[in-house]
C-alpha cells in the first residue's frame, strides 16, 4: 500500500468519523429513576438536553433526596450515550477495538 492510498484511506475514514459525530448528536438516549420521578435525556455529545422533576419527588425538607436522584439520572444517562456512542464506533471501525481521544467523550 503507498502513501498516497494510505493517506486516501486516513481522509476517508476521518469523514465517516465526522458524519457519524453529526448523527450522534442528533439522537439521544433517557433514564428514569425513582420510579419516573427524575428522567433525563442526554444527546450523542454528552449533552444534557431534557430533564423532568415530578412535583412529588420536590421535597422541601429533604432536598438530599431530589439530589440524589438528579445526580443518579443523570450519570445513568451519560453512561447509556457513551455506551452508545461506543457501539456505533465500533461499527465504524469494524470492532478493532480503536479508542480515540476526544471523539465521543
Amino acid at each position: 500500500m503507498d502513501m498516497d492510498s494510505i493517506l486516501k484511506r486516513a481522509q476517508e475514514f476521518q469523514h465517516q468519523m465526522s458524519k457519524k459525530q453529526e448523527e450522534l448528536a442528533g439522537r439521544t438516549v433517557t433514564s428514569s429513576v425513582g420510579g419516573g420521578m427524575v428522567t433525563v435525556v442526554v444527546n450523542g455529545k454528552f449533552e444534557v438536553v431534557s430533564l423532568r422533576i415530578e412535583k412529588e419527588a420536590i421535597d422541601p425538607n429533604d432536598p438530599a433526596m431530589l439530589q440524589d436522584l438528579v445526580v443518579s439520572a443523570v450519570n445513568d444517562a451519560m453512561r447509556k450515550a457513551k455506551e452508545m456512542t461506543q457501539s456505533e464506533l465500533a461499527r465504524l471501525t469494524g470492532g478493532l477495538g480503536l479508542n480515540l481521544p476526544g471523539m465521543f467523550g
